[in-house]
């Protein structure tokens, strides 16, 4: 077995199979990403055409689809099963020239077969037992880190001292990750490399739900801490909300999050939002004062003169 393509899909039959396999998903892609596409060709004359063709196909829609449409879909799709995650992760290894996003797609495709296939959730997430995991997909494979990733387990230990989501998006750690990725050119694809990477990426899809979690907690507690203080609105221009919004719907949306974030642990513009979401709750704690008597209702001033600096996507993790 190579690095590049598992030993058993190098037959001409068994990668015709896997593109006939990937039609559905495919067509579902396009139909849910509305995507400007051929129609799907799957009626040829013969079996070597269908696979030509095939390929043709599936290529107009990988070039179309961007890392976060396909996490999103997959993390949401039935069709998301090992077998189809298998032929997809085959699918893109086998690609002769692959680009920055076919790289982060492969990331993303193989940290989400270990988080469906590994027994316990994936509590267990040493490199010998990512590696057995993965195995199916890359092949056996020694439980080593590559020297030149070592940096990756520090980065690890960072991103686990987080406390809040805004020190993991605007610390450093994500970037520094992506900048070791990026370095690795060719030698990404290399089995033992994506391993490391697995891992690094799935501990920091796991300090990602961990600080969701933990700042949608700390918002609904500020809200309710702020509505038995008298305060019904709060200025949350920060977050891309109203300068008085009420701390009801603020605890509506807080739900509704709890069920996005849930499927997709990095979703750009809604992470930004719940990290300021939660800083103007914070200001508002600190800027209001338990009332006597009756509560009466005020807006709270949450400081949103100075807007957040927009953090860059990272996908990939």
């Amino acid at each position: 077995m190579t690095g590049m393509q598992p030993a058993s899909q190098n037959s001409s039959e068994e990668r015709a199979s896997v593109l006939q396999a990937l039609q559905p998903i495919y067509a579902a892609l396009a139909r849910e990403f509305v995507l400007d596409v051929d129609e799907c060709p799957f009626e040829p004359e013969s079996a070597s055409k269908a696979a030509v063709e095939a390929e043709e196909w599936l290529g107009q829609v990988d070039s179309k689809i961007q890392v976060h449409q396909l996490r999103q879909f997959l993390q949401t799709t039935p069709l998301a099963n090992e077998s189809a995650l298998r032929n997809l992760i085959f699918h893109h290894l086998q690609k002769t020239a692959k680009s920055s996003v076919d790289r982060d797609k492969i990331d993303f495709l193989i940290v989400q077969y270990f988080s469906l296939c590994a027994p316990g959730g994936g509590e267990e997430a040493s490199l010998e037992f990512i590696g057995q995991v993965l195995e199916p997909v890359l092949g056996t494979q020694p439980a080593e880190l590559p020297s030149w990733l070592g940096p990756l387990e520090s980065l690890i230990q960072t991103a686990s001292r987080c406390r809040r989501l805004s020190e993991l998006l605007h610390g450093g750690t994500l970037e520094q990750g992506r900048r070791l990725k990026m370095q690795a050119g060719e030698r990404f694809y290399e089995p033992a490399v994506m391993i490391a990477f697995a891992r690094f990426s799935f501990m920091i899809r796991r300090v990602f739900f961990r600080l969701m979690q933990d700042d949608l907690n700390a918002i609904q507690t500020g809200l309710r801490e702020l509505e038995r203080r008298g305060v019904s609105t709060i200025d949350c221009r920060r977050a891309q909300f109203s300068a008085e919004e009420s701390t009801s719907r603020l605890r509506l949306i807080c739900r509704s999050w709890k069920v996005m974030f849930h499927a997709e642990y990095s979703s750009g513009q809604p992470l930004r939002m719940l990290v300021d979401l939660r800083a103007a709750v914070d200001d508002a704690l600190g800027g209001s004062q338990p009332t006597e008597g009756e509560p009466h209702a005020f807006a709270a001033s949450a400081g949103a003169d100075s807007a957040t600096e927009e953090h860059k996507q990272t996908t990939e993790t």
